[in-house]
């Protein structure tokens, strides 16, 4: 089993792309994604896009964890599969289909811009708010102790907010600690936005970089940097993976 990969990062959020609407790209079971996304003895990644053919959009774009579970959405990773489809298909602009929705995606001057959708809060206390962008996040305004950190959803936790500039970590559903998180920069915003009652671009600053959030007819927008790291042929040999 062999077929081509692109390795594609976001702010250091890191995917593995897999293109079958220009390449050959055999069915994956949850041992391979495992395989391919483990850092030791795969390629190693944050999560597994797998792009094909959709009827009503450029693409359709599926979001693999490492755990193999699949995911909803994913800001950084439309991000990436955006440039490299745009890039192939010689595009400025494009539409990706996820599994509820298709999505805008195209160049800006800070990079690339996705739309990702309406922000819908679903419950605010005083220490977080939690919100709907596709997938679940909790967003933490303070952390008193671990209990606080749900199990069944992304977490962001506000480790800093300075004027239009908001500081956080990550801990995604499926992944653990990563560098970046679209969707959580996004569900970050409009968790400030609801809270302060007062909408403005924001600055989102994780460990790997910043993005920029914004709102446009009731729409959060994503703008960032995204680079293509390398590309190859995997052929599966390193694999050692176990799955239950």
């Amino acid at each position: 089993m062999t077929f081509p990969f692109v390795k594609m990062q976001a702010q250091g959020n890191d995917f593995v792309i897999l293109d079958a609407l220009h390449d050959d790209i055999p069915a994956l079971d949850t041992r391979q994604i495992c395989n391919i996304t483990e850092r030791r003895y795969g390629i190693g990644c944050d999560q597994l896009l797998w792009l094909e053919k959709a009827e009503n959009a450029d693409a359709r774009m599926r979001i693999f964890n490492t755990d193999g579970s699949e995911a909803m959405n994913c800001g950084n990773g439309l991000r990436c599969a955006a440039d490299l489809l745009m890039r192939r298909l010689h595009r400025q602009q494009l539409r990706i289909a996820l599994p509820d929705r298709t999505v805008q995606a195209m160049y800006s001057e800070h990079g690339v811009r996705v739309c990702m959708g309406q922000a819908r809060i679903e419950d605010a206390c005083k220490t977080h708010s939690d919100v709907h962008i596709g997938n679940r996040h909790r967003v933490l305004f303070a952390l008193a102790g671990e209990d606080e950190l749900p199990h069944d959803r992304n977490v962001e936790i506000i480790t800093g907010h300075i004027a239009d500039h908001v500081y956080i970590d990550i801990i995604e559903l499926g992944v653990g600690p990563t560098r970046a998180c679209g969707s959580g920069a996004s569900a970050t915003a409009a968790a400030i936005w609801q809270r302060e009652d007062h909408e403005r671009p924001l600055t989102i600053e994780m460990p790997g970089g910043q993005v920029l959030v914004t709102r446009q007819d009731d729409q959060l927008w994503l703008e960032g940097r995204v680079a293509e790291v390398f590309h190859g042929v995997y052929d599966g040999k390193g694999d050692q993976c176990s799955t239950s």
